[in-house]
């Protein structure tokens, strides 16, 4: 980890039994901490066996609210998130569940945002409108959490090339960097291309077409 980053501690590990709205299931232990840095209450997700992984799987996973809770179709927080779980569970490693939401924004800012998006502009240029940045968020709790961990090398499971960007600036090792699947929907159609457009998620594009 970077040597300009305190380390952090664990304060708390419980088992957590997790059931979705789709009937999967899957024991989990869930991880707080002591002494991160943006203060914030960060939250790791332990799945399956991660030291009987050659690299843990891992997933950031910046809160959202609508969508994680609401099942809004309007981003793909929920379905990634479901998705995330499952992948972890089977091959062992860890979700940090980030504080993070609307990309670091907050809620209220993020719903000022789609408001903008309903008048026509794409959620980084409403953003922009509202004088916030594209995306606001840093991953050096999330460095400080995987130290904590153990889990200096991973495979990340994200298409955002930022997270592995900051993760390595910040002395994670990324092994691989696997890619989520596309959860398209009719009301996300726009954001996932603006991913893409703005930010080069590696979303494939054609797989949004249909």
């Amino acid at each position: 980890m970077s040597q300009n980053l305190p380390a952090a501690t664990v304060r708390t590990r419980v088992r957590v039994p997790l059931r979705f709205g789709d009937g999967y299931t899957v024991d989990a232990e869930m991880v707080t901490f002591h002494g991160l840095v943006d203060g914030a209450e960060h939250l790791a997700v332990v799945l399956g066996d991660p030291a009987a992984a050659d690299v843990p799987l891992v997933r950031l996973h910046s809160e959202c609210l609508t969508g994680d809770v609401f099942g809004s179709a309007r981003c793909d927080c929920g379905p990634q998130l479901r998705e995330a779980v499952e992948r972890i569970a089977a091959t062992g490693g860890y979700l940090l569940y980030l504080r993070q939401e609307g990309r670091g924004i907050g809620l209220y800012n993020k719903l000022d945002a789609y408001a903008l998006q309903d008048d026509g502009l794409d959620t980084y240029a409403a953003n922009a409108a509202l004088g916030l940045p594209e995306d606001a968020r840093d991953y050096s709790a999330a460095a400080q959490m995987l130290a904590a961990l153990d889990a200096d090398r991973i495979r990340l499971l994200s298409n955002n090339p930022d997270k592995a960007e900051q993760l390595a600036a910040l002395g994670v090792d990324i092994a691989e960097r696997v890619p989520t699947d596309a959860h398209v929907t009719a009301s996300n159609l726009r954001y996932l291309r603006a991913k893409v457009e703005h930010t080069r998620h590696t979303i494939q594009l054609a797989e949004l077409a249909g």
